[in-house]
């Protein structure tokens, strides 16, 4: 993050969220509608449930505020502790 934000020109914030596993359509719904992988994610996360697009929607529309506006150049995991 660090060196797109410093090849940027001008005034610009640049982030990265970076997700465990999330219940979506993506890749054919293979995370949301597997019941063996969705038990593997859940025993590694501190929440013990497997990520929801509106778990990491909060993060993303956070950081397109003004609220925001101090934040650059940081990877920030949302991962509900995945790895911990």
């Amino acid at each position: 993050m660090q060196t797109i934000y410093l090849k940027a020109a001008g005034n610009y914030r640049v982030n990265a969220v970076a997700s465990s596993p999330i219940a979506t359509d993506f890749v054919r719904g293979i995370i949301r509608d597997n019941a063996g992988y969705n038990a593997n994610i859940k025993a590694f996360t501190e929440f013990g449930r497997v990520g929801e697009p509106d778990d990491i929607g909060g993060v993303v529309a956070f950081l397109c505020t003004d609220n925001a506006r101090w934040i650059t150049a940081q990877r920030i995991e949302v991962s509900g502790g995945m790895g911990l």
